[in-house]
């Protein structure tokens, strides 16, 4: 049986050979921190197994550059441990120095916040569940990293205010705005990493203060997380449509044909979506009839009113529905050639404003304005 210390080895170069891992630093955190050790209650194996120690392929499994959930209620899933070159991009978008103070809202398993602290960083990292603080702190010990990372049970949203100035304060769960406190407790030159919901994705956005009340944000990268609770989920007037993942438009009517071959790889398509949902709040992710849309859904514009809309697949081709599938049609194949004539921007070309919204009471600030730099 392969050790888990090779297999280590192997994860680390693979990663390294795709290009998802960088920097002697990270390299080094990755090669140390055993992963399994961060899941040792176990995953979903995603074929109705749940995953422990004892099984023979616990070890193969914690070893890819895949998520592990961690925490399923109620079926739907609610903690994890993220994808590895995910937490690779964003720990390389946090600029790490030895003795970085790092504020981690979303605890997950322990295993980001035992990378950060591998290469140098004082972590503080808080969840607002008890069990998940708890395995955290146990797989910590585990690894002799209790010391050097402060694991709090808290409210996310409010940050941990008597120890500000962190250099940087990152969020792991998707957001639909951030909490203008993680911005008090930042130093004048931190910023935050965030993934803040766009157009039914969770892009993760750099944010700098902006004055009082209000911050800049630029795109960062794409990502997927699981969703917060509380306020930092607030819907507010103006939001794109909240995801639908499950049969939300009923079959195609109107059919444009492709117009990439071979179709946009993930990135490329985010970037593509990311700029659609730029310049119309109508975008948001949608899941059509099995089979029916060419896929298990992707960037739609939906009609609210009236039911429907249409969907911009990876190779350029649109499908749409409803009563005013001809109309919705025409408006995503004019949003797909306005980015190719725009020069076909990245995510990180998108710059916007934040401002406040949601519960006045326990504000977010949110992207207004999105501008191509």
């Amino acid at each position: 049986m392969t050790s888990a210390d090779e297999l280590r080895s192997r994860y680390v170069e693979e990663l390294r050979r795709d290009g998802l891992l960088g920097g002697d630093d990270l390299v080094r955190a990755f090669g140390m921190v055993p992963r399994e050790e961060f899941v040792a209650s176990g995953f979903d194996g995603g074929d109705g197994r749940w995953i422990g120690p004892d099984d023979p392929d616990f070890l193969s499994l914690v070893y890819r550059n895949h998520p592990l959930v961690t925490k399923v209620a109620d079926g739907v899933p609610v903690s994890s441990s993220s994808q590895p070159s995910l937490m690779a991009a964003m720990i390389e978008s946090l600029e790490l120095r030895p003795g970085s103070r790092v504020l981690e809202i979303g605890v997950g398993t322990g295993y980001n916040a035992a990378l950060m602290a591998t290469m140098g960083a004082r972590v503080t990292t808080m969840d607002i569940a008890p069990d998940v603080v708890e395995r955290a702190e146990v797989a910590l010990r585990r690894v002799g990293l209790a010391g050097a990372v402060d694991v709090r049970l808290g409210d996310g949203y409010l940050g941990v205010p008597a120890d500000a100035g962190y250099d940087r304060v990152v969020v792991t769960v998707g957001v639909t705005g951030v909490s203008p406190r993680w911005l008090d407790q930042l130093t004048p030159d931190g910023y935050l990493l965030a993934p803040v919901e766009h157009a039914g994705n969770h892009p993760v956005l750099r944010i700098r203060p902006g004055g009082p009340g209000m911050a800049e944000a630029r795109g960062e990268l794409r990502a997927g997380f699981m969703s917060a609770a509380g306020p930092l989920a607030a819907r507010y007037p103006g939001a794109h449509p909240a995801p639908r993942r499950t049969g939300a438009l009923p079959p195609p009517t109107v059919r444009h044909p492709h117009r990439w071959h071979p179709p946009l790889d993930v990135f490329r398509y985010h970037d593509l979506w990311f700029a659609v949902g730029a310049w119309d709040r109508r975008t948001t992710f949608a899941a059509g009839p099995a089979g029916g849309w060419g896929g298990p859904g992707g960037c739609t514009l939906l009609d609210e009113l009236h039911g429907g809309g249409a969907g911009l697949l990876a190779d350029g081709s649109v499908q749409a529905a409803g009563p005013s599938a001809a109309r919705y049609a025409a408006d995503v194949l004019a949003l797909r050639d306005r980015w190719v004539a725009r020069g076909e921007p990245l995510i990180s070309d998108w710059t916007a404003r934040l401002v406040p919204a949601g519960d006045p009471d326990q504000p977010i600030l949110v992207p207004s304005g999105w501008i191509q730099r």
